[in-house]
C-alpha cells in the first residue's frame, strides 16, 4: 500500500511535551485527511517536517497539513520542503508555498485585481510608521502583523494613544500595518475552503468579546457558513489570480468599511480546514481528491 506523509510541526505530534493548546484541531484535521485518503488506497503517516532521518522518497506524496510552527523558522522550513519536494510530490507545490509564505503576496493579488485589506508594508514596526498609518488610514486603531506569520503570532492591535508594545510582542522583522476593521467584531471573518480548485465548505469565525483574534486558542469560535453566490464569486476571483496548480486552498475574507468583501489571507501553505462540525467532510475530501495524488504534478509555472 502506498503511503502519504502528513507533515506536522513538532508541537503537533502526539505525546509532545510542548503540545499546542489547539492541537485538538489539528488532530481532527489529520484524522479526516487520513480517512479520505484511505478511500483511495493510501495509508498515511504523521511526520515532522524537520525530521532529518525521514526517507521522503518512500512516500507517494507529502501534504503540508499542520506545520503550525513554520513562521518562527521560515528558512529551515523552506529548506526542509526543498528536500522533500526533490524526493516526492509536495502539495501544495514548493513555488506556491515559497510565494505564499511572505504576506507580500497580497500586493501581487491586488495588482491582479483582487480587493485586499489596505496595508502599509514596513521593514520594521516603529512608532513613526504607526503614526503615519493612523493618518493614512484615517483610523484610531491598527493591527500590526509580521510579514511571515500565522495564528496571530507576534501580532498586536494598537489604538491611538496606546503605549508602544513591548518588543517581544511585535513582529521580529518586516511587518505589515492594517486598519482595524469594525466588521471583525461585528460580523466575523469568513473562510472558504477549496480542494483541487473546487469549493468545499465555508465557515464564519468570530473573536471572543473584546478581542479581535479569531483563533480558538484566544477564545474564537467557528460556525458553518453557506456563502451567497456573490460571496463565492469573491473567493473564485481570488483563486483565479493564482495560476499554479493548487491541491488545497483557503480564502479568508473580511468586510471593509465600505461594505466590500476583501481578501485578508490566501492560505496555500498549511490551511486549517475547519473540520470540526462540518458534516460529511470526509466524503467531500475523498471525492475532491479522487485521483489527485496520482495526477497532481507540481510544475515550475509561475504563481
Amino acid at each position: 500500500m502506498s503511503v502519504v506523509a502528513i507533515l506536522a510541526s513538532g508541537d503537533m505530534m502526539p505525546g509532545a511535551a510542548d503540545r499546542r493548546v489547539d492541537a485538538w484541531e489539528g488532530d481532527a484535521q489529520v484524522a479526516v485527511v487520513a480517512a479520505a485518503l484511505a478511500r483511495h488506497g493510501y495509508a498515511t503517516e504523521l511526520r515532522r517536517w524537520d525530521d532529518a532521518e525521514a526517507d521522503w522518497s518512500a512516500y507517494a506524496a507529502a501534504i503540508v497539513s499542520v506545520t503550525w510552527d513554520y513562521a518562527a523558522r521560515p528558512d529551515a522550513f523552506l529548506a526542509a520542503l526543498e528536500r522533500i519536494a526533490a524526493a516526492t510530490r509536495l502539495v501544495n507545490p514548493l513555488e506556491v508555498i515559497r510565494w505564499n509564505m511572505r504576506k507580500t503576496y497580497l500586493r501581487d493579488m491586488e495588482a491582479r485585481g483582487v480587493t485586499v485589506v489596505p496595508t502599509v508594508w514596513v521593514d520594521a514596526a516603529t512608532p513613526a510608521q504607526a503614526a503615519r498609518a493612523f493618518a493614512d488610514f484615517a483610523t484610531d486603531r491598527l493591527v500590526i502583523k509580521p510579514q511571515v506569520g500565522a495564528g496571530a503570532w507576534r501580532q498586536v492591535r494598537l489604538g491611538a494613544g496606546d503605549p508602544w508594545p513591548a518588543a517581544e510582542a511585535l513582529p521580529p522583522g518586516p511587518a505589515m500595518i492594517q486598519p482595524y476593521l469594525a466588521s471583525v467584531a461585528a460580523e466575523g471573518e469568513y473562510s472558504f475552503l477549496y480542494f483541487g480548485g473546487r469549493f468545499s465548505h465555508g465557515v464564519v469565525k468570530r473573536a471572543a468579546p473584546g478581542d479581535y483574534r479569531i483563533q480558538s486558542s484566544f477564545g474564537g469560535t467557528t460556525q458553518v457558513y453557506h456563502p451567497s453566490a456573490e460571496e463565492l464569486a469573491v473567493g473564485v476571483a481570488a483563486l483565479a489570480a493564482v495560476s499554479a496548480p493548487l491541491f488545497h486552498a483557503r480564502v479568508d475574507l473580511v468586510r471593509l468599511d465600505d461594505g466590500r468583501l476583501a481578501l485578508i489571507e490566501l492560505e496555500l501553505i498549511e490551511p486549517y480546514l475547519y473540520v470540526v462540525g462540518v458534516a460529511g467532510l470526509e466524503d467531500v475530501l475523498a471525492d475532491a481528491w479522487a485521483g489527485l495524488i496520482e495526477t497532481f504534478t507540481p510544475s515550475a509555472m509561475p504563481v
